[in-house]
């Protein structure tokens, strides 16, 4: 059977990592999905955004400042992802921001991280910036249609995606970065509730990626429309216990162990 497909399914809680096992290793990087993979996550979550040349790059920001040596190399604040080539982006040191022990470690080409983390386990593709044709054309050259789950906090780049390959697996992350025909300002710490869902299934999307602002009702709610709940991010195990107690299906975490445990202690009560 699909393993994404499967876990999807699953009638237990998902261990996500998030930007890999970013707790212990430079996020979004190789070295971080290995540690995550070895560590028995169910998914590797992971960032991507559109090289100057077209390439798709797994990062985070917007911006190269933070987790490269961007400024360093080549001078300058603030320098876009999206004005660099990615043999340009490859050369930058992803590694050193973390620990020295991590040093030279690159960003990733999305098709890089794809080949490791599909050998042993399911990638979560969270699209942070590009556009949806080269998400499409890489995954359909990769025969991974279907086989990683897709999110994104942009909506309408999801339901185009369902529009275009309606066979992939997506999870639409939430709140979006806007409210839907209305003005523009931050929704982040909305709580899901039964008007999000109605959205949400517009999109496609199978699964509903929230943040903690998540209750039993609305978990119900979710599951009477045939939908998943995942949670981000929960690194502290009081509000790890508190959210599966409401029933969510998975929680993103920057640390893989952690979760682990409380779903082993939650076993033996």
């Amino acid at each position: 059977m699909n393993v994404a497909l499967k876990l999807i399914g699953s009638h237990r809680p998902l261990v996500i990592g998030h930007r890999g096992y970013c707790e212990f290793a430079p996020e979004n990087t190789l070295p971080s999905f290995k540690l995550a993979l070895e560590a028995g996550a169910d998914l590797v979550e992971l960032d991507c955004r559109q090289s100057h040349d077209g390439t798709l790059v797994v990062i985070h920001d917007a911006e190269l400042d933070r987790t490269t040596d961007a400024k360093l190399r080549w001078g300058g604040r603030h320098i876009k992802v999206g004005t660099r080539t990615a043999a340009e982006i490859q050369s930058l040191d992803a590694g050193s921001w973390f620990d020295k022990k991590y040093a030279g470690t690159s960003v990733p080409l999305l098709s890089e991280a794809l080949d490791l983390i599909q050998k042993h386990g399911v990638t979560l593709l969270e699209r942070k910036g590009g556009d949806l044709a080269a998400c499409l054309a890489l995954l359909r050259s990769k025969n991974l249609i279907n086989k990683v789950v897709v999110q994104s906090f942009d909506w309408a780049f999801l339901r185009e995606f369902h529009h275009r390959e309606p066979a992939q697996l997506l999870a639409a992350l939430g709140p979006p970065a806007v409210l839907p025909h209305g003005p523009r300002r931050p929704v982040l710490f909305r709580g899901l509730n039964g008007g999000w869902l109605k959205r949400i299934e517009k999109t496609g999307a199978r699964v509903v990626v929230w943040n903690k602002q998540v209750s039993s009702r609305a978990v119900r709610l979710a599951h009477q429309r045939g939908l998943k709940v995942w949670v981000y991010t929960i690194n502290e195990t009081r509000l790890a216990e508190r959210l599966l107690a409401r029933g969510v299906d998975g929680l993103i975490t920057n640390n893989v162990g952690l979760i682990w445990k409380v779903l082993a202690v939650r076993r033996e009560k």
